[in-house]
């Protein structure tokens, strides 16, 4: 039986992952995804095989500590436990200044594993957003304060798209969170679900793609 992409059965994989390919938006002045063929059945080889070139920041992938400080771990050293398990999804809205805790609906102190914020900013859309919300330093501070694991985004970062320190990278970093970038969030819910989304296992990389899944939790 075939079901449709983005219905909320608890037996339901829900993939959201971007879809790269020539098309899909990078962020300006970095290197779009392109891709080459060596060897062709329709020249006459014997065997299809590709060539791409790309960074690693187009589609969805988690950003390594490396990304932001050079002294940090680079991709290899991703920890896959971060990467599955529980998670909410939650809508926010865009808003002038940062995302506060009251914002997310997460002010009771019980500990919090993984987050997806939704905010609707996407390159899933085709184009790369202007602006996009994310949390302030403060609510990111106290996520991790609170046990926080990861931190995942719809948009393309989870720091404005004018930041130079980025701060929120930085907090999450340090305080052992890992980080989901370019998601495609637009057939889930907000609630609570499983997510597996582990990243591809390059080595001193300042990113590696994933493919990102969730399935929904059913409710108690």
């Amino acid at each position: 039986m075939t079901r449709d992409r983005g219905t909320s059965l608890p037996d339901q994989l829900i993939d959201i992952s971007i879809l790269v390919n020539e098309f899909t938006a990078e962020w300006p002045g970095d290197t779009p995804f392109s891709c080459r063929w060596t060897w062709e059945m329709a020249r006459g080889d014997s065997v299809n095989v590709s060539c791409i070139n790309s960074s690693p920041h187009v589609g969805t992938h988690a950003d390594a500590p490396f990304h932001v400080d050079a002294t940090w771990p680079a991709s290899e050293a991703l920890a896959l436990d971060a990467f599955t398990g529980p998670v909410t999804v939650i809508h926010v809205d865009h808003q002038p200044g940062g995302l506060s805790l009251e914002a997310l609906g997460v002010l009771d102190s019980a500990p919090v594993e993984r987050i997806l914020l939704r905010t609707g900013q996407t390159i899933a859309d085709g184009r790369f957003p202007e602006h996009w919300p994310c949390l302030d330093e403060s609510a990111a501070q106290a996520l991790v304060d609170r046990g926080l694991r990861l931190l995942g985004v719809d948009a393309p970062s989870v720091d404005a798209r004018e930041s130079k320190t980025l701060a929120v990278h930085r907090i999450l970093f340090k305080g052992g969170a890992a980080v989901l970038e370019n998601l495609d969030l637009r057939h889930a819910p907000a609630g609570n679900y499983h997510l597996t989304a582990f990243p591809i296992r390059f080595a001193g990389l300042d990113a590696a793609p994933v493919r990102a899944v969730l399935r929904p939790v059913a409710a108690s």
